[in-house]
């Protein structure tokens, strides 16, 4: 995404010691070497998780009891469906006269910094949550006044018609900078009594003895590159609750782990994605697609670049977004926590709009922990609260209606004539039937699976930008405000240190190198001559999480930086 044209920290109370480590399955590396023969790459990953602190000398006398606290709710991300949900568990509790501790961590080091969107607000959510929301300053400046939706041709464009009913259609919607948005919420929810703390990045998923979820801890500081401890090294705080709510945005961290504990895809569809510099879905199948190249080379299309000449630059930023819909979605709920928002993937495809079911999720889980969390006697047969009726909610919700209905839209895409196929589909059923047909069509799998071998594709010839609307890739990262403390293990970590020159260099001509919207990954010759090793510069990671989807060997997991590390968007 191109545009042209708050909170403070404060210390979390320490209220008991824990002196046991919780290990979260993470990993760390920065750089590889070709094989060709028996003798193995040489060890680069550092992460405690694959060499563990405990065998370590380095690590002997330091001090490693983490501070506990408590509260009713723990809500991981501060983005629209965790705020949403934070600020209806307060209005619930204040109509109650209940006290309710709530206490919300987001890794940017301000609400609303690592938001980016388009984006076309659909109102629906927001004036349930406020029905006095332009009283309360909501920024709904910018009404829609009128939608154009076009097939664009080398040269030349094809109007389609925009008929009422379809879900593309933007009236009564709203234009708004979606991290503006997300501040305003942040403020709200603090008028509330809301704890927040922005720069605290959630790492790891803390469990009782029963498997329940018990909370979360945040990230350590003050580790070098190599993996040893520096002099300001502290550990982090374990936040502890009734009930957990995880809202880390499309392709959380903690998600992934929380999918494998408590095998919540065992009955969905595989999670299909895009990645938000302009509408590339990440299921492409030519390794040497790059499609931060595939945006520029869009912007000098005819029709495009009469709206962007005489425009200037002024920001930049991409992110990954959820394209799976109903069928993709994951079981909700787990002993001690839920899902909401963007993490289990609630975004309308056709529409390009996931804040407003996002926002619903956060409210419906509010609606449905509150009565558990304030109840004088728990129920529960774990200590972690399990709030199954928040699926029940969902189901019963707007939200599930409106994504049954365009169920199909997405996959139907992916037939014998393509777009042409997926645009008559979505005429014929959605138009007429609303989404009642009898069927429910698949996805075609992993995102990660869909790659081709380089040899089976045609190498990709992209224009130079010419520094006015098209531009290069260095110059547009620097315009994300990115950074991160450079002496730190890089969060982008891999499970195998050989695996990206002996496979994906290999066969795939090393597509991390091209996917990757932020110039994280770069391939350069070994200081010998005799081969190529992978760079991995973390610095420039703008958090999107494309690399950790698209990876055709699946090595790449993203795992948190030291908090408030990242992207500074302004207001994207």
């Amino acid at each position: 995404l191109a545009v042209f044209s708050f909170a403070a920290h404060r210390c979390i109370r320490a209220l008991k010691t824990v002196p046991t480590e919780h290990i979260a399955p993470q990993l760390y590396t920065s750089v590889h070497r070709r094989t060709c023969s028996s003798v193995s790459a040489p060890r680069i990953t550092t992460h405690y998780t694959i060499h563990p602190r405990d065998k370590d000398p380095r690590w002997e006398g330091i001090e490693m009891e983490r501070f506990a606290d408590e509260a009713d709710v723990v809500i991981v991300g501060g983005g629209p469906a965790g705020l949403s949900a934070a600020i209806r568990l307060k209005q619930l509790a204040n109509e109650h006269n209940k006290e309710l501790r709530v206490c919300l961590v987001e890794k940017a080091s301000q609400i609303g910094a690592h938001t980016l969107s388009g984006a076309c607000l659909e109102p629906s959510a927001l004036f349930e949550l406020f029905p006095d929301c332009k009283e309360r300053g909501a920024p709904l400046n910018t009404p829609v006044t009128e939608d154009v939706f076009s097939i664009l041709t080398e040269k030349h464009r094809i109007p389609v018609p925009m008929l009422p009913g379809l879900p593309m259609r933007n009236h009564g919607n709203y234009i708004v900078r979606l991290g503006n948005f997300v501040r305003w919420l942040g403020e709200q929810a603090e008028e509330l009594g809301v704890e927040m703390y922005p720069g605290y990045a959630a790492a790891e998923v803390l469990f009782h003895e029963d498997g329940s979820v018990k909370g979360i801890a945040t990230n350590d500081v003050g580790i070098a590159k190599d993996g040893s401890p520096k002099d300001v090294f502290e550990r982090g705080m374990e936040l502890h609750a009734k009930v957990t709510l995880f809202g880390e945005g499309c392709h959380g961290h903690l998600a992934k782990q929380l999918y494998k504990q408590f095998n919540l895809r065992e009955n969905c569809e595989p999670q299909t994605y895009a990645i938000g510099l302009k509408e590339v879905g990440l299921d492409y199948t030519n390794p040497y697609l790059s499609p931060f190249r595939e945006f520029q080379r869009w912007k000098h299309h005819p029709f495009v670049a009469r709206t962007l000449e005489g425009g200037h630059r002024i920001a930049y930023g991409a992110r990954a977004l959820n394209e799976g819909g109903l069928q993709s979605i994951p079981r909700l709920t787990f002993p001690g926590g839920l899902l909401i928002g963007c993490s289990p993937g609630f975004m309308n495809v056709p529409k390009i709009k996931g804040t407003h079911t996002a926002m619903k999720s956060g409210m419906l889980a509010a609606e449905a922990i509150f009565p558990k969390v304030t109840a004088d006697s728990v129920d529960s047969e774990t200590a972690g609260l399990h709030v199954p009726e928040y699926a029940e909610a969902f189901k019963n919700s707007w939200v599930w209606k409106e994504l049954y209905s365009v169920r199909n839209i997405r996959p139907s895409f992916h037939n014998y004539f393509g777009l042409y196929g997926g645009m008559i589909y979505t005429g014929a059923f959605y138009w007429i039937l609303r989404g009642k047909e009898p069927w429910t069509l698949k996805h075609c799998g992993l995102d990660a699976n869909q790659l081709k071998p380089a040899k089976d594709c045609t190498p990709i010839e992209y224009p130079k930008p010419d520094g006015k609307i098209s531009f290069d890739l260095l110059s547009s990262v620097a315009l994300s405000g990115t950074n991160h403390e450079g002496d730190q293990p890089p969060h982008l970590t891999l499970k195998d240190d050989s695996i990206p020159v002996n496979r994906n260099l290999a066969i795939y001509d090393g597509p991390e190198q091209r996917f990757c919207p932020a110039g994280v990954y770069e391939y350069v010759p070994l200081e010998t001559g005799d081969g190529m090793r992978l760079q991995i510069n973390a610095q420039n990671c703008v958090h999107c999480k494309t690399c950790d989807i698209k990876d055709p060997s699946q090595n790449i997991n993203w795992v948190v930086p030291e908090g408030g590390g990242g992207p500074a968007y302004n207001g994207m």
